[in-house]
């Protein structure tokens, strides 16, 4: 934030006229047309508003931005200046009448892209508070206003500390009333729409539920949460759900509570927000669970019950010290039958269409290819895997990769599964979630590795064939350590510091970086880098050292590789003795 400031003043306080005007203008406009005087913002906070009407994430912002301009500018001396990113007047025009601020004239893209420029713009919507010197005050105006709204005024370092030292003190009082409660409301609402005082909550077991009725992963959580809130008022549990929702539309919202079971925080209600930072809200769905004294017990046990159901109640640390336990076992116990087979699903799919049975699977190495064909990084990376499955395949028949499928249809499943030669769970296939649940499935491609037991080696498989290629198999520890070695061998005689003309600032070291491109050939570069860790510079070993062997006067020899007279011979991106 300092830098930036220095760059914006020189190094001094500097008048908004020259931050602003340009020589033909000393004034701003309003959505009406009306001009404003730039020296009228004296001694105001001013916030820098940068946003376009093609921009979604824009749209949603800027009437939390009206809102707090709202409440704010009649009181205090806060204006907003829009520096719009949008492509013609027209939309530019529509965008702006929406707001009540000011704006620098579309016609005048110098100026706008000079601001862009000294407060270095790289994404929108970007709201960057100055004072009336121009001097920065805050360049995360948009998390600011997001997370705080106008109780952040006058949004200066000094203010966001109070305000941190207050939420921290919060968490250190915390109540139900505290977390619940408002100067406005003191109830929760039923999906009949009846109010429900939060004082009747007082003594439970309490599940707030962060939630988003749209997003895929709460549309699949919801009904296991709902069967597990069923069960335990079945059993006289003493404990209740209130749902915060996190919905922009209202009618979303009425449509899916009036089906549930539990309680909620009205819509749009200003605490949500306060709320999600109070618990630190980093995915959703979340379940934070408070005692019955209204303090934190657990911060999100979505994937506790997703996982254990029951078991996990009441939720104490004693609970999931014994859930740590049965996990530890079912680990120890798994094998690839009680991973594959469920009741009467006890086969795979050939790519004949024929069922291979589970039982024909044990015993051999198997890769869990979790993917889609909606998925732009799966679609990339499946012809990598097609050729490293061959190559693994030469080497191992006994070796096989099961596709489980994410797919939205059997037409995209069936396309999709055409382009690869290995087995597959049929679509829509019911072990699919449990073994999502198993290997901790969060992101697609995900690429997990069984030994021979059945036992999970890994589930970081991706990654190691992205490094290694084929040489990761099996994937191993026992293998990794040896490719380590070999790579740690391999740079053994190699100089450990190289200058080179590309970048004569510093010296080069030899350091492991597992991927890189480099600076010299732009060709990709793997364990091996000459790297300078100060301007994130590399090259690859053989870019290096021919480098250094011409400035020693030494002849580079062409040809298949590069033999050196000291004997270095370079081919692709690695250099071993001769």
């Amino acid at each position: 934030m300092a830098e930036t400031a220095k760059e914006i003043n020189g190094g001094d306080a500097q008048d908004l006229l020259s931050l602003l005007s340009s020589p033909a203008r000393d004034f701003l406009v309003r959505n009406d047309g009306e001009q404003v005087k730039i020296d009228s913002l004296i001694g105001k906070k001013i916030g820098f508003y940068f946003s376009a009407a093609w921009c979604g994430p824009c749209q949603r912002f800027t009437p939390q931005l009206v809102e707090v301009y709202n409440e704010l500018a009649p009181k205090v001396g806060f204006e907003v200046v829009f520096v719009s990113g949008d492509e013609d007047e027209e939309s530019f025009g529509d965008y702006f009448s929406k707001m009540p601020w000011l704006a620098v004239p579309f016609a005048d893209s110098e100026t706008r892209d000079r601001l862009d420029g000294l407060f270095k713009v790289t994404g929108i919507p970007n709201l960057v508070i100055v004072d009336d010197h121009g001097k920065l005050v805050n360049n995360n105006g948009v998390g600011v206003i997001r997370s705080y709204g106008a109780g952040a005024y006058p949004f200066t370092p000094e203010k966001m500390k109070e305000i941190k030292e207050e939420e921290d003190r919060a968490r250190i009082e915390q109540t139900l009333s505290s977390v619940l409660v408002t100067p406005s409301r003191d109830f929760v609402i039923s999906p009949d729409g009846n109010k429900v005082p939060v004082s009747e909550l007082e003594g439970r077991t309490i599940g707030l539920l962060f939630s988003v009725a749209s997003y895929s992963k709460c549309k699949e959580f919801t009904p296991t949460l709902v069967e597990f809130y069923s069960k335990l008022k079945e059993n006289k549990e003493d404990f209740e759900i209130v749902l915060i929702s996190l919905e922009d539309d209202e009618e979303s919202f009425n449509q899916d509570f009036k089906s549930k079971p539990w309680l909620a925080l009205p819509f749009n209600d200003k605490s949500s927000s306060k709320l999600a930072r109070h618990f630190m809200l980093s995915t959703l769905p979340t379940l934070v669970i408070l005692g019955p004294d209204g303090k934190t017990r657990h911060l999100n046990v979505a994937e506790a019950i997703d996982d254990y159901g029951l078991l996990a109640y009441p939720f104490t640390p004693e609970k999931f010290k014994e859930l740590e336990e049965i996990e530890k076992a079912k680990i120890e116990a798994q094998t690839t039958e009680s991973l594959l087979v469920s009741g009467d699903l006890n086969y795979v799919l050939g790519k004949d269409g024929a069922k291979v049975l589970v039982s024909d699977l044990v015993g051999k190495n198997i890769l869990m290819y979790f993917s889609a064909h909606w998925c732009p990084p799966c679609r990339a990376f499946t012809p990598e895997l097609v050729e490293i499955y061959k190559q693994i395949k030469e080497r191992d028949e006994a070796f096989e990769l099961i596709f489980i499928s994410s797919d939205r249809d059997q037409e995209s499943f069936d396309e999709y599964y055409s382009q690869m030669p290995w087995l597959a769970l049929p679509f829509g296939d019911p072990r699919k979630e449990s073994l999502a649940r198993t290997f901790k499935v969060g992101g697609i491609p995900m690429l997990a590795a069984l030994g021979p037991t059945g036992k999970t080696v890994t589930k970081e498989a991706r990654d190691l064939v992205a490094i290694h290629g084929a040489d990761a198999y099996p994937f191993t520890e026992e293998r990794l350590k040896e490719i380590e070695a070999k790579y740690d061998e391999m740079a053994k005689e190699w100089p450990k510091k190289v200058k080179h003309v590309l970048h004569e600032e510093h010296e080069l070291e030899l350091t492991r970086v597992q991927v890189y491109v480099c600076d010299k050939c732009d060709e990709q570069g793997k364990f091996w880098s000459y790297h300078c860790d100060e301007c994130d510079f590399d090259l690859h070993d053989k870019c290096a050292l021919e480098e250094e062997t011409k400035a020693n006067g030494d002849e580079v020899v062409k040809g298949g590789g590069s033999e050196h007279q000291d004997g270095w011979v370079c081919d692709g991106n690695v250099c071993t003795k001769a």
